[in-house]
């Protein structure tokens, strides 16, 4: 097992105690009061000095600043102290972290760049989102934008900027659009109902933000999975 450093002084102190006792009570050398004092001041610094290493020694921390739907691959951040998780959140709230698909759909989309502006709504309970409209209470703002990059029979490869993090929000608004997400058996016709596992065409493959601490621009980047069927 391994010691950490408060432990180890510990057990240096224990060790220390047989022979402060027989430096005090018997008479080894001229200099046994001596070598006692000495021990019980290094014992002395010893306990000050893993007491102070055991307060300032933070307890383990790990959180998840952004999430990826289940069945999605891809880049995902985590935080190791309540500071760095704080900065990273607050890049999410305010639009700061630049977030980017890699997806391959079932149809070539007509425009080859555009921008999806929707309104959303989720189903807990089904575990699905759908369009909804602006007039429906629970509705939320989803945007993003996508640009087409390779074509390969009826089936497209496009990179999507992600601007909101709603649920599902690419496989849904790519599916009303008309192109949904090769693999994906929610909301793509095509797949739904499929009694065998397919693995869905989307991974989040891109990210940009700057380091909670340092302020240092981070870039992350994947390259296309090889299971896409256009690559």
């Amino acid at each position: 097992m391994k010691m950490n450093v408060p432990n180890t002084l510990t057990i240096i102190r224990v060790l220390l105690i047989p022979f402060f006792v027989a430096f005090m009570l018997c008479n080894i050398t001229a200099y046994d009061n001596y070598i006692a004092l000495a021990i019980f001041i290094v014992a002395s610094l010893t306990d000050t000095l893993d007491g102070y290493l055991a307060r300032k020694k933070e307890p383990l921390y790990l959180a998840v600043i952004h999430r990826l739907d289940q069945p999605v691959e891809g880049i995902l951040v985590f935080a190791k102290n309540k500071k760095s998780a704080a900065g990273l959140n607050k890049q999410m709230q305010d639009g700061k972290m630049d977030k980017y698909y890699l997806a391959v759909t079932s149809k070539i989309p007509e425009k080859k760049s555009g921008r999806l502006e929707d309104w959303m709504i989720k189903d807990a309970k089904k575990n699905t989102s759908r369009i909804a409209k602006e007039s429906e209470a629970g509705k939320k703002k989803a945007v993003l934008e996508y640009q087409v990059l390779k074509e390969k029979d009826e089936m497209a490869l496009v990179e999507i900027h992600l601007f909101t993090g709603r649920h599902h929000q690419i496989r849904v608004q790519t599916a009303n659009a008309g192109f949904p997400l090769y693999g994906d058996t929610k909301y793509n016709p095509e797949f739904v109902g499929t009694k065998e596992w397919v693995q869905i065409a989307l991974c989040a493959y891109k990210l940009n933000f700057a380091h909670p601490i340092t302020k240092k621009q981070m870039k992350f980047e994947l390259p296309t999975p090889e299971h896409f069927p256009v690559a």
